[in-house]
């Protein structure tokens, strides 16, 4: 089972996929991958409210690039939260797009469940720059991607999820 939570900052997805992936692994303890790098205070800030969010009810793993090597041996479901910011950290350590998004098909290849939370980025106006620019072409290729092989997707906006598959 593969499901994907996508929508603006704020819109509830975290919140939705940990009670989806919760309900699902039925008693089991998940996994939660967390992917941001911590470069100041605020981004610590919102890291924290998700570790107080998710208490003890998950087995938390931290990685920031190599998401694919963390998820090959894992049997236990798994939320990636979130996609986003590994595509940001991978584009930041200078990772060409092309190869990002083949380790992120390798990774919805696996056999694990998997439910991804990705934010929506292409609803606002062209970037000024060419590394903005590049961000949200690949964000908007990866969701692409997630969609095609997700069995479940949810749109999400102010804190409720909307079905799209």
């Amino acid at each position: 089972m593969k499901t994907l939570f996508i929508g603006g900052v704020k819109s509830g997805k975290s919140r939705l996929a940990e009670a989806a992936i919760l309900k699902y692994s039925a008693g089991t303890k998940p996994y939660y991958l967390a992917t941001n790098e911590v470069f100041d205070a605020e981004m610590q800030a919102r890291i924290a409210v998700h570790q107080q969010q998710r208490q003890d009810f998950f087995h938390t793993l931290e990685e920031p690039l190599k998401v694919f090597d963390v998820l090959q041996n894992r049997q236990s479901p798994v939320l990636i939260e979130c996609v986003t910011m590994w595509l940001n950290n991978a584009l930041y350590h200078q990772i060409p797009a092309q190869k990002i998004l083949q380790e992120l098909e390798a990774v919805l290849q696996l056999p694990n469940d998997l439910f991804f939370v990705h934010n929506e980025v292409g609803f606002g106006i062209i970037p000024d720059n060419a590394l903005a620019r590049q961000f949200v072409d690949l964000s908007g290729k990866a969701a692409q991607l997630m969609a095609k092989y997700c069995d479940e997707v949810y749109f999400c906006s102010a804190g409720l999820a909307l079905r799209m598959k």
